[in-house]
């Protein structure tokens, strides 16, 4: 069985702002947490963090996809930087090399959106000759 992205600029899209929201929700999940919880506190879930690589994992797919299917060379770079930028901050604040401040995570996620959506609506091709062919 050989599984598809039709559609990868949604799906990338999609994971993005699902990734945004992730990073988001975090502190006050786990403030909220913090407080009702009679026990001590005691972290961050295994299942929670495991979704930071689901997120990776999914947009590196949808990326690789999208880049083959665009029109525009600017927006494939883009979309790579966008990719690899998100993917270092997350892998940053997993193994705890440097402080960076959330807002840099919550500017890849919501440029890596973006971008799938401008490429969803402008830089698509019209006809098979204008992208390589799908291998």
């Amino acid at each position: 069985m050989k599984i598809t992205l039709n559609h990868p600029d949604s799906i990338g899209a999609l994971n993005s702002s699902l990734c945004v929201i992730h990073c988001f929700a975090t502190p006050f999940l786990f403030l909220t947490q913090a407080q009702t919880s009679l026990v001590e506190f005691s972290g961050v879930p295994l299942w929670w963090q495991l979704l930071n690589y689901v997120f990776i994992v999914i947009s590196f797919f949808a990326v690789k996809r999208t880049v083959k299917n665009s029109s525009n060379s600017f927006v494939k770079s883009l979309l790579w930087a966008s990719w690899a930028l998100l993917s270092a901050l997350i892998l940053n604040e997993e193994f705890e090399i440097m402080h960076m401040p959330e807002l840099m995570t919550y500017f890849a996620g919501i440029s890596l959106a973006s971008l799938h959506i401008y490429n969803l609506k402008y830089c698509q091709c019209e006809d098979e000759n204008c992208c390589p062919p799908n291998k």
